[in-house]
């Protein structure tokens, strides 16, 4: 059974809570067991992560390297400026997925741009929660 890293960076924890008119009225924990359920339903162990810290978020992609298939990732605010969680990302042999519940393109100018992109496999914007049932479910294509 292939195992998916799910990494929610900075405020994801205050979904539910945050900006209900962008980020919507489902909490962290919704996501988590909806996407705990959609990988059983694949054949997938889903394993989430959330964390405020940088730092944290750098160890956990260095490490998925050797226990998951691959990573869906939203880095929240990281994403438009942490060129050490892109450094991270090149450097590990899995594939990552960017996820953002909105769509960053259509807000304020600082979000049209991620320094991650490059790195990573593809990216998801706008959709939701159901952007990491996508990502989930490209990650589990690139398996085969």
């Amino acid at each position: 059974m292939e195992r998916i890293l799910v990494i929610n960076g900075p405020n994801l924890n205050r979904l539910g809570t945050r900006e209900p008119s962008i980020y919507g009225d489902d909490t962290l924990a919704s996501l988590e067991q909806r996407l705990t359920h959609f990988g059983e339903i694949n054949n997938m162990k889903v394993e989430c992560r959330q964390s405020n810290h940088e730092g944290i978020l750098l160890d956990w992609i260095q490490e998925a390297e050797s226990k998951f298939g691959g990573i869906v990732l939203n880095a929240g605010a990281f994403t438009h400026y942490s060129y050490a969680i892109r450094d991270a990302i090149a450097s590990v042999n899995i594939p990552v997925i960017e996820v953002h519940i909105s769509n960053i393109h259509a807000r304020e100018e600082f979000r049209h741009h991620s320094v991650i992109a490059p790195v990573v496999a593809g990216q998801i914007a706008g959709l939701g929660f159901k952007g990491y049932e996508l990502a989930v479910l490209a990650l589990l294509d690139s398996f085969s």
